[in-house]
């Protein structure tokens, strides 16, 4: 008795949004979201979440740290449009309103194993020092609307933006029926856990 051929494909993601480095700023919290294309729909996990508020370290990294996990599990029938995870990172101005401090997306890894990605995050700008004078008095700054438009290409050769501060990621990817549908993403693509190495420089 044979087996019927699979249709889809698994991609499960878990990890953790680890920590950032904003060296102007303090007491910040992360949001997350995924962006994907249409034949790719979620089967488990969360799409989106929104960490807790953290401070600078006492060392000299001076890190905010999160360790906020990511999970969530998405089938497809092919790989166009593969995921991409968004971030918000925001914190209070001085006046105690909540505003964005960074912006930044990375595509998930496409191989199985374990991956440490640093994101540069950046921020909207006003296109006049009028405008920025008053969007900083009246704690309005300039942000998306949706943050998922980060992820998207149209539209971001108008936008003036102005870079500060990095996010990190650490990934565990496990996919499973790739290889019975044609599509070679690397060593291993396995029915249950890959086995992948641990990075250099990474504690054993």
């Amino acid at each position: 008795m044979t087996t019927a051929s699979p249709s889809v494909f698994l991609l499960m993601v878990n990890g953790q949004v680890e920590s950032a480095q904003f060296p102007e700023y303090d007491d910040l919290y992360c949001k997350y979201c995924f962006v994907y294309g249409q034949d790719w729909a979620p089967t488990a996990g969360l799409e989106e979440g929104i960490s807790q508020m953290t401070s600078k370290s006492q060392d000299v990294r001076q890190a905010l740290v999160w360790n906020f996990p990511i999970d969530v599990t998405f089938k497809s029938t092919n790989p166009y449009g593969w995921p991409q995870i968004v971030l918000s990172v925001y914190g209070p101005d001085v006046f105690g309103n909540d505003v964005v401090r960074g912006y930044g997306a990375v595509h998930v890894p496409f191989s199985p194993g374990r991956h440490k990605r640093t994101i540069p995050m950046f921020v909207p700008e006003s296109t006049s020092k009028l405008q920025k004078f008053t969007s900083w008095f009246m704690g309005r700054r300039p942000e998306y609307t949706d943050p998922k438009v980060v992820a998207q290409g149209e539209g971001r050769e108008v936008t003036r933006v102005c870079s500060q501060g990095f996010v990190t990621l650490l990934f565990n990817i496990v996919t499973k029926d790739m290889r019975k549908l044609g599509y070679d993403t690397g060593p291993t693509d396995t029915q249950g856990v890959s086995g992948p190495s641990l990075p250099q420089g990474f504690p054993q």
